[in-house]
């Protein structure tokens, strides 16, 4: 190209941290290859005051990345893959989904040393349902509060005792550079990571094929593979932030080496029906539709239609 590549992103550190990290890969693809980045404060950066799933969804945060596509003004956003919306707006796709980063959860606490070390009524923030359902249902004798604002901010409220402990995605943290404030991390049987968690997602204008094919380069089968096996699983059941849902996907030895592990659960955890499946790599999206069966038959569409009755 002979203009340069430029990047919408949101200014938030980590949304940064992430654009920059996308911007080096392109560059080391080919010597000389001009990228710039284009800082945007989105919806959802702009309210801190109220929970995602009650203004809107994650969705907030890729809407005006998309909107600097359409005018021109940017090639591509980069996006934590957990918060794209399981269909994209028309005209838009992915072009790439990059290499996973850990995709645990991570505890952060000045205090105690685990979950299992905290004293009944210590107060745990998280923005997650996901995370406060099933973390809710394992120790019940702890207080789960919401919390939201940008990881120095959550941070921040920790530090200066509004809680006991937060809950974050180690991705993040790791890509902050901020590995040491992970306390302890949180493996997937406690607490089943979000579709996608700890991907990056490269989003392109559907007919920019000079973008995609450039973007494309990064793009890690394996981690693909995974993250379309747990998306499909959210995208069948109407997932979204309002939803208590994880669906994670990993690699094991065997004639069907792709897992994937799912559960819906109510807000306060209740309820909650869990599968498990294992499929082939060359059809994840099969995967993810039986697993999908799997929890409706299960009862998920009753625990569903409970969230918004």
């Amino acid at each position: 190209m002979d203009e340069p590549l430029i990047i919408a992103t949101r200014e938030s550190p980590l949304a940064l941290a992430q654009a920059n990290f996308v911007k080096a890969q392109i560059e080391a693809l080919e010597d000389g290859f001009a990228v710039e980045l284009l800082g945007m404060t989105t919806r959802g950066d702009e309210i801190q005051d109220k929970p995602l799933a009650k203004v809107g969804g994650k969705g907030l945060f890729i809407k005006e990345l998309e909107v600097a596509m359409q005018e021109g003004r940017a090639h591509l956003a980069v996006h934590s893959l957990k918060d794209v919306p399981m269909t994209l707006p028309k005209g838009f796709t992915l072009a790439a989904i990059l290499e996973r980063e850990d995709p645990r959860d991570a505890f952060v606490s000045k205090k105690f040393a685990s979950l299992d070390a905290m004293s009944a009524g210590s107060v745990v923030g998280t923005s997650s349902l996901r995370r406060a359902a099933i973390l809710k249902r394992r120790y019940p004798t702890l207080a789960f509060k919401s919390v939201r604002g940008n990881v120095n901010t959550r941070l921040r409220k920790l530090d200066d005792s509004e809680f006991d402990a937060l809950i974050l995605a180690a991705a993040g943290l790791i890509r902050l550079g901020m590995r040491e404030r992970i306390t302890a991390l949180i493996e997937p049987e406690i607490s089943l990571p979000a579709p996608g968690q700890a991907a990056l997602g490269i989003e392109v204008l559907a007919d920019d094929e000079d973008t995609a094919e450039i973007v494309a380069e990064l793009d890690h089968a394996p981690t693909a593979i995974c993250c379309t096996a747990e998306r499909m699983v959210s995208r069948l059941l109407g997932g979204s932030c309002e939803l208590p849902l994880g669906a994670y996907a990993d690699w094991v030895d065997g004639e069907k080496p792709l897992r994937l592990r799912a559960f819906v659960a109510n807000m306060d955890g209740s309820q909650l029906v869990e599968a498990e499946a294992f499929g082939t790599p060359d059809m994840p999206e099969a995967l993810g539709e039986e697993v999908a069966e799997m929890l409706k038959a299960k009862g998920a569409l009753a625990i569903i239609k409970s969230l918004t009755s």
